[in-house]
């Protein structure tokens, strides 16, 4: 038997709220399945089970109580032997590989597990505003898509979501703790490098010009495939300081900061990054940021990222240097592009340009490690069809 417990969805973490359990006693469960939405102060986030079996009991109904991380509230019958739980921010380990199971009955109008949710832009819009996670949601729209009905009705019957004002002012809250602690207690150092673009600029630009409008890539796609890249070959800043140690994670899952509309942002993580090819990557970079805003993240993408990048450019800043989120080891930055004066052989010519910034843990690295690391950033992106 196994319990399940309200997760730490984040450093700054310390309660949540049960909105709806997605699954009832008695009804299999298999490892990696959302089986619950559970509200923070940043956002409503579907929780996934991290054992395969039967739900036992469940032993805390939906509704307004906040209650603090660790709290139990299901009984999972697991199958085979008894699980260890996995500590809080662990370096996340591959499951194991498993028999594949028959296909479970699905609820009319429910959506698989792993299948992506469909609905409206509209109705995404009103599920962010009323705070209805979209996996909670019974769609009654073509091919199981979730319609502005839908959202409306499911917010008609969950309990009442927590003022935005209120919700803004823990999520600030929150985010002022993290800070403050990872400012007291991470060494922090900062280095920063200007980078020609161009080159990659003018490939996004000719892959793109043949494509429809919905394919297109975005020069800030490249930005994450090179940064994950480099973490391949500076390891050391990939990974979780545990126990006092640094301890490296094999996985590559760069947490990218999303700014939420309502103020407040998320950080979550797109997985093996390396490993993606850049059309698939935008693919997940789209579909990551739309989810975040429609507050239907999972909770494996708030507490996966080995790294985090931050970009400010499109609010018009050039540079940013960010506070590591613990326990991460590191936090990249970027800024906007801007045209300077540039030397190109033995002529001064106007080009476009970009800082990167990097802020690193002391304990774990230092400015020579991270220099290479920021060097390899520049390197990848002077040949962005290797990318």
């Amino acid at each position: 038997m196994a319990s399940f417990l309200l997760p730490k969805l984040g450093a700054d973490m310390t309660e949540g709220r049960l909105v709806e359990w997605l699954k009832k006693p008695g009804e299999r469960i298999e490892r990696g399945e959302v089986i619950a939405v559970v509200e923070t102060d940043k956002a409503n986030v579907e929780v996934e089970s991290w054992v395969a079996g039967t739900m036992e009991k469940i032993l805390v109904e939906p509704g307004d109580q906040w209650m603090p991380v660790g709290t139990p509230l299901a009984a999972i019958r697991t199958d085979g032997v008894e699980p260890v739980a996995p500590p809080a921010f662990a370096p996340p380990t591959p499951p194991s590989p498993a028999p594949v199971p028959p296909p479970a009955a699905v609820p009319s109008g429910a959506v698989p597990p792993g299948e992506r949710l469909r609905a409206s832009p509209a109705a995404r819009r009103r599920a962010e505003e009323l705070g209805v996670a979209l996996a909670s949601i019974r769609a009654s729209g073509p091919d199981g898509r979730i319609t502005l009905e839908d959202v409306e009705q499911a917010a008609s019957t969950k309990p009442a979501a927590r003022p935005a004002a209120d919700r803004q002012q823990r999520m600030r809250e929150a985010i002022a703790t993290a800070m403050s602690r990872a400012k007291r207690e991470i060494p922090h150092y900062y280095l920063s490098t200007v980078i020609d673009c161009v080159p990659a600029l003018e490939w996004v630009e000719a892959r793109n010009r043949d494509r429809p409008v919905t394919e297109r890539l975005l020069h800030g796609v490249l930005l994450l495939k090179a940064v994950a890249l480099a973490l391949r070959e500076v390891p050391e800043l990939n990974g979780f300081w545990i126990d006092g140690r640094a301890v490296k994670s094999d996985a590559v899952n760069v947490g990218v900061a999303v700014s939420l509309r309502g103020g407040g942002l998320v950080a979550p993580a797109l997985r093996d990054a390396d490993r993606k090819p850049l059309d698939e990557l935008m693919r997940q970079f789209q579909d990551l940021v739309t989810r975040a805003r429609a507050g239907s993240l999972r909770s494996s993408e708030m507490t996966e990222a080995t790294v985090t990048v931050t970009s400010l450019g499109e609010r018009g800043v050039e540079s940013v240097f960010g506070i590591i989120y613990p326990p991460q080891l590191a936090l990249v930055g970027f800024g906007k592009v801007v045209e300077r004066p540039w030397v190109v052989g033995r002529e001064v010519v106007p080009r476009s340009v970009i800082t990167a910034t990097l802020s690193g843990d002391h304990r774990a690295t230092d400015g020579h490690r991270g220099a290479l690391f920021l060097d390899a950033v520049d390197r990848l992106l002077s040949a962005p069809e290797k990318l």
